[in-house]
């Protein structure tokens, strides 16, 4: 199909006009104004060198293609997809359409990282569940190990030689997950020998309490009820035999009895108080 030149020259909004001979140019921008008299174009005629600005419409259009375009949107309706530019065009597609309408790929990245880890393995996984709603026990089939799955999106396998690892296939929430299983994992590491020597200085300082406090209980016994006053006390030849452990006294004299009780209840009272815990 042939065009004619003025057919060409009335779909341009803009026409420049480089000439050396100015008189040619004059005559040539006369006609061209008055053969678009009645359109709204500017015609112009720099000199050589001469700079010129030029003003477009800025205004942008995106078309939904492919899946994305089965449904019409709605006016401020949210629309999701790919954003894909070639050229001027833009085209807002699905993931899955992307190779369809581009020349364009996807494809899935899988990261693994190996933690130094000296805890119990099962440890590890009742903390994660105290953060995580789903956690639940795997078979890995490579290793024949333990392992465990965070949210189905990652996994925690024990290696040899006081390791782990975590295998996730690379996503916005996967890698948001694995770096807050690595941070438990970190802050485990840590607090293990603290923990150990904090148990050992307790349980040390418990049973040196335990021997002062049955140290004073006899003592004391023993400035009540004579030198006899141990297990089996003896006053005014009647008998009580006392259990150190529950506090049971056990006597036919019930005055002696009760003496003994008593006796031992303050005692336990005054070596063992209240913890300041306890409300």
């Amino acid at each position: 199909m042939l065009y004619d030149e003025q057919d060409i020259l009335r779909s341009m909004d803009k026409i420049e006009i480089h000439l050396h001979l100015w008189n040619e140019i004059g005559r040539l921008k006369q006609k061209l104004i008055t053969q678009f008299a009645d359109r709204n174009t500017k015609i112009i005629s720099p000199k050589n060198c001469q700079s010129v600005e030029m003003y477009f419409n800025s205004e942008k259009m995106e078309k939904t293609i492919g899946r994305v375009a089965e449904k019409t949107a709605e006016v401020s309706e949210t629309v999701n997809g790919l954003l894909v530019k070639k050229a001027f065009t833009y085209q807002i597609m699905a993931l899955d359409d992307l190779h369809v309408f581009s020349q364009l790929s996807t494809t899935n990245i899988s990261q693994r990282i190996t933690i130094a880890y000296t805890g119990a393995f099962g440890v590890l996984k009742h903390r994660l569940k105290q953060i995580f709603e789903s956690v639940e026990s795997l078979l890995d089939e490579e290793s024949e190990g333990p392992a465990f799955g965070v949210h189905e999106r990652l996994t925690v396998k024990y290696e040899l030689e006081k390791h782990i690892s975590l295998h996730w296939r690379s996503d916005t929430i996967s890698d948001m997950v694995s770096d807050s299983v690595v941070a438990l994992v970190l802050n485990i590491g840590r607090e293990i020998p603290k923990v150990a020597v904090e148990s050992e200085e307790a349980t040390k300082t418990e049973e040196e309490n335990n021997y002062k406090a049955e140290k004073v209980i006899h003592a004391l016994l023993v400035s009540l009820f004579g030198e006899n006053g141990k297990l089996v006390i003896s006053v005014d030849g009647n008998v009580a035999h006392l259990d150190k452990q529950s506090g049971n006294v056990e006597s036919e004299n019930e005055s002696l009895k009760e003496r003994v009780s008593v006796a031992f209840q303050r005692i336990q009272n005054a070596v063992k108080p209240i913890p300041l815990s306890v409300s």
